[in-house]
């Protein structure tokens, strides 16, 4: 049993699904830090100073906090500040791999678009070819 799940773990697709949600935990940090750092900070200050992640509601009256953080530990709070945040990363997320996927499939059709190469003659065919031009001497 032991064998059988080394082997299964050394496959190849085993081991380029592990890179791809490395690589993709990485490209959801960079997008977070995009839209965090980057993207809501001009639109806040387009929109006079908005600043999505700490608009929330409070569920109970004891929530009196004005930042989300300090919101949430007095108690329940429904944030949809930081829910239209991680919206726009997904959003941000999705478009990226549209574009990625979109290029692959443009390269793949490309690929497929061109014709392969001829085959090499067979030897019969060099024979015949090589019988030919001596006949074609003598005539």
């Amino acid at each position: 049993m032991l064998k059988e799940f080394r082997e299964f773990a050394i496959k190849g697709n085993v081991v380029d699904l592990a890179i791809g949600v490395i690589i993709g935990a990485a490209f959801g940090q960079i997008v977070t830090s995009v839209v965090s750092d980057l993207f809501m900070p001009i639109v806040g200050a387009i929109f006079g100073g908005l600043d999505f992640s700490n608009y929330f509601v409070g569920l109970s009256s004891n929530v009196t906090a004005n930042s989300l953080e300090a919101a949430r530990q007095q108690g329940a709070v429904f944030a949809y500040g930081h829910f239209l945040t991680v919206v726009i990363n997904f959003m941000i997320i999705a478009w990226i791999l549209f574009l990625v996927v979109k290029g692959i499939n443009k390269l793949r059709r490309k690929a497929a678009d061109t014709p392969p190469p001829p085959a090499p003659p067979t030897k019969e065919e060099v024979l015949l070819g090589e019988i030919r031009d001596i006949l074609a001497k003598k005539a």
